[in-house]
């Protein structure tokens, strides 16, 4: 994509029409039922480079799903709650679906080049994906959690409410070993903690069981559902790292994260960590 040296009139923010537009209610059916007339005002490039459209759609895109994970997520801590596995794994297999949405998505961002992400980079200011709140409660819910992070939110009480609660709260692998307790494969299922979780050698040892009897077939079906996840999940990160790798290099990331180094760390931490250690038993 070439630099633009003129920003096009549908492409620039009109502050008249993003007015407009907040108080109309959408001119069919269609539009009224999915918002489409505040929809297609929240694009508002800040300079005149061309792919900084690509960025803000493709981000925003990945946002709505996160939003889409986050409810099929909870609900799958629902049923596992309710010792439904089988409805935990329709919900997981959905989820699934949206995560290799959100994967592909970083296909269009593959797209920029270094020069066209830093000619518009400096609109970004402390901007970073890394203060997504909706993808850190994601993380929250996987049990890769950090309360260090929340400082971030200081000057948004509410999202640093729902964030403080999901990191004290159970997360979806603690439902997972909640149930596992329940069906006598574990002497008692770990309490949630507001830390990174780490792996457990009795709960290992009840994957091992899961997998080796026939009479937890259901649990067996459910932990391939999670290995569904976490591998999808692994993908993401690693799609994140090579993305960033290649748009820009080993350059600090905006907002003071450390950019390349941080991601690949995160790339390289199993989620569900016995479901992956245990294989090597069986």
């Amino acid at each position: 994509m070439a630099q633009s040296t003129v920003q096009e009139p549908h492409l620039a923010f009109d502050a008249d029409r993003a007015a407009e537009a907040a108080g109309q209610t959408g001119a069919t059916p269609y539009e009224r039922y999915a918002r489409l007339d505040v929809l297609h005002t929240l694009q508002q490039p800040r300079s005149e480079v061309d792919a900084e459209l690509s960025f803000i759609i493709t981000t925003q895109v990945m946002e709505l799903l996160f939003d889409l994970l986050r409810h099929d997520w909870t609900l799958a801590a629902r049923a596992l709650r309710a010792d439904d596995p089988e409805g935990a794994r329709g919900a997981l297999r959905r989820a699934a679906l949206t995560q290799d949405v959100l994967n592909g998505s970083w296909d269009l961002l593959a797209t920029l080049t270094p020069t066209e992400f830093s000619a518009f980079r400096p609109v970004l200011g402390e901007a970073s994906g890394f203060q997504s709140s909706a993808y850190l409660r994601l993380e929250f819910m996987l049990g890769n959690k950090s309360g260090r992070l929340l400082a971030m939110y200081a000057d948004a009480p509410r999202v640093r409410q729902e964030l403080t609660e999901a990191l004290h709260g159970a997360t979806l692998y603690d439902e997972v070993l909640g149930l596992l307790a329940r069906r006598g494969l574990l002497a008692a299922a770990p309490a949630p903690a507001p830390e990174r979780y780490r792996a457990q050698d009795a709960v290992r040892e009840a994957w091992r069981t899961v997998y080796t009897e026939p009479a937890h077939a259901d649990l067996f079906a459910l932990g391939e559902a999670l290995l569904d996840t976490a591998e999808r999940v692994t993908r993401w990160r690693q799609r994140h790292y090579a993305s960033v790798k290649r748009t820009m290099g080993e350059k600090p990331g905006t907002g003071g994260s450390s950019g390349l180094a941080w991601l690949k760390a995160a790339a390289e931490q199993d989620v569900f960590p016995e479901l992956w250690t245990v294989r090597g038993e069986l």
